[in-house]
């Protein structure tokens, strides 16, 4: 997460999911804050917020007014954290470039010991990096760009006795996406669903050991979201 998505359609999507599912739980949200970059236009995509007919503002009317204020006034991750209610939040940036290479690894695993520690005592977390996950290869560990992932091992960590949403922007990976979010819930191995984000780019969040509750709650919560290209996942899987 970057600060200058915050507001976009995005941010709407998955604030809503929180927003949905998080009643009666306490939520931890693990920002994966990587500092902003200028080399693309990404966190551009707010034309929705003109929503002419108020189709979408029906969805959340809160968070749809307040991602409205966000995007005019302060685009950053603390502007979000208001309509998640009494979340805790782990935001310590992921500035893995300003670490020598050498010495990437430790430093990310001390990093995601402290997004840990922020995170007790919740029993839902989110995770939400710029890229979503990737294994747990030591080669990509040393690399700038690892810090826009989240590893295999990490997901699994934080769904360790817990519900876990996981955020994932979905790739070219061979096969198509439906192949690809496939792969992705038989490798994490627990009770998953998948939900499916496609409006304006494709995105898809991975509910790790989901309670009857929840499920159901998902369940409604694509249905309400459809206008937005929100689905479940209905592949090997779903």
């Amino acid at each position: 997460m970057q600060d200058r998505y915050a507001g976009d359609v995005g941010d709407f999507v998955k604030l809503g999911l929180l927003r949905a599912i998080s009643p009666g739980r306490k939520l931890g949200v693990a920002w994966y804050r990587y500092p902003d970059e200028s080399h693309n236009g990404d966190g551009r995509h707010t034309g929705y917020l003109q929503d002419r007919d108020r189709k979408l503002a029906q969805l959340d009317p809160e968070l749809f007014e307040h991602l409205k204020s966000v995007v005019r006034t302060e685009r950053s991750i603390r502007s979000l954290l208001t309509v998640l209610g009494d979340a805790q939040s782990s935001d310590e940036p992921l500035d893995i470039c300003s670490v020598p290479a050498t010495r990437r690894r430790n430093w990310r695993a001390g990093w995601f010991e402290r997004v840990m520690d922020d995170l007790n005592g919740c029993d839902l977390v989110f995770a939400d990096p710029d890229n979503g996950m990737t294994d747990d290869d030591h080669r990509r560990q040393g690399r700038a760009k690892f810090g826009k992932q989240i590893p295999l091992s990490e997901a699994l960590r934080l769904s360790e006795g817990r519900t876990a949403v996981i955020y994932h922007h979905n790739t070219r990976r061979a096969g198509g996406h439906d192949a690809e979010i496939d792969h992705w819930m038989s490798v994490i191995g627990a009770p998953c669903l998948a939900v499916r984000a496609r409006a304006y780019n494709c995105r898809t969040f991975f509910i790790v050991n989901p309670d009857p509750r929840m499920a159901a709650d998902v369940r409604q919560f694509c249905d309400r979201w459809a206008i937005l290209k929100v689905s479940l996942h209905t592949g090997q899987h779903g």
